[in-house]
């Protein structure tokens, strides 16, 4: 009901621009999906590999929706003047990046969490039901990839090491000259599209919910990350022990043959040491005999 009231605030100021007012009312969501643990990591400059990779395929699952969703409606009123696949679209990219980390089998490898399933799901509906939402979807994910891009690709390097653009290509927008000009020329391009005051409420519900949906995924992405890595590190830890017990088990082998050795080594020794010794055994094996014999007897 809060968010009813701020949209119908918002929708009052004839003289605010659409790309205003989708700010105005998803900045309190900005804030919330900017501290998820997976955005506070690249705040920290610390994304683990773990992290990066399962992005990817949540990214790869969400884009292709969008996409598939902007090319079936490309010639719809409200999408046509944000229809702008040279310069921003991204799902060859995440492909390029996920073979590079998953190899040419990648698709048989990705593993998405629910809130993703549930957001490209959400992004197919729309694009039959309501193509004019979709700007609001194209609007988040787009601009917020492109004002971050350059940033949160350097710090993907620098975190996992990478060299050059190997494994970064979903940062990079080579159809985009000047990010800050296209962002101008995309908001009014957004500005520009005629909606009534019952489409333009529901254009901005529809940002708050991509917001939303973004939380979700970040939020899942890390439980993943989490479960991956504690599974990560106990099959680390019983390797290790296995490691350990095998060494263990082996020295002890060494220790035995060794030990073994040296009292045959003894034994010759001492056969070989005197005649004496040689000739006191063979008399004490033929009393023995000559004992057994008796007995059986």
């Amino acid at each position: 009901m809060e968010t009813e009231k701020k949209m119908q605030t918002q929708v009052e100021l004839t003289d605010s621009d659409l790309s205003e007012q989708i700010k105005a009312v998803t900045k309190d969501s900005h804030v919330r999906a900017e501290n998820t643990e997976l955005m506070l990591a690249y705040q920290r400059g610390k994304v683990s590999l773990t992290q990066y990779k399962l992005l990817l395929c949540s990214l790869y699952e969400i884009y292709q929706a969008l996409e598939e969703a902007l090319d079936s409606n490309s010639n719809h009123p409200s999408v046509a003047p944000i229809y702008f696949p040279l310069e921003l679209a991204r799902l060859e990219s995440v492909e390029r990046d996920l073979e590079h980390f998953y190899g040419q089998d990648w698709r048989e490898k990705i593993v998405v969490p629910a809130a993703t399933k549930i957001y490209a799901h959400r992004l197919r509906q729309i694009g039959k039901d309501n193509p004019e939402y979709l700007v609001a979807h194209a609007y988040t994910r787009y601009l917020g990839d492109l004002s971050g891009g350059q940033v949160l690709g350097r710090i993907t390097q620098k975190s996992l090491g990478l060299k050059g653009g190997e494994g970064l290509s979903f940062f990079s927008f080579p159809g985009v000259s000047s990010p800050n000009l296209f962002k101008q020329l995309y908001r009014s391009r957004m500005n520009s599209i005629e909606l009534d005051e019952d489409e333009r409420i529901g254009m901005l519900e529809e940002a708050v919910r991509a917001f939303e949906l973004n939380i979700q995924v970040f939020d899942d992405l890390q439980k993943m990350v989490s479960v991956t890595e504690r599974e990560s590190e106990l099959m680390h830890t019983t390797t290790r022990n296995r490691c350990t017990r095998h060494a263990s088990t082996h020295s002890k082998l060494a220790d035995g043959e060794k030990l073994m050795a040296r009292s045959l080594q003894i034994q010759t020794s001492l056969i070989n040491a005197s005649p004496l010794f040689r000739m006191m055994l063979g008399i004490c094996v033929a009393l023995a005999t000559v004992g057994m014999g008796i007995y059986a007897f």
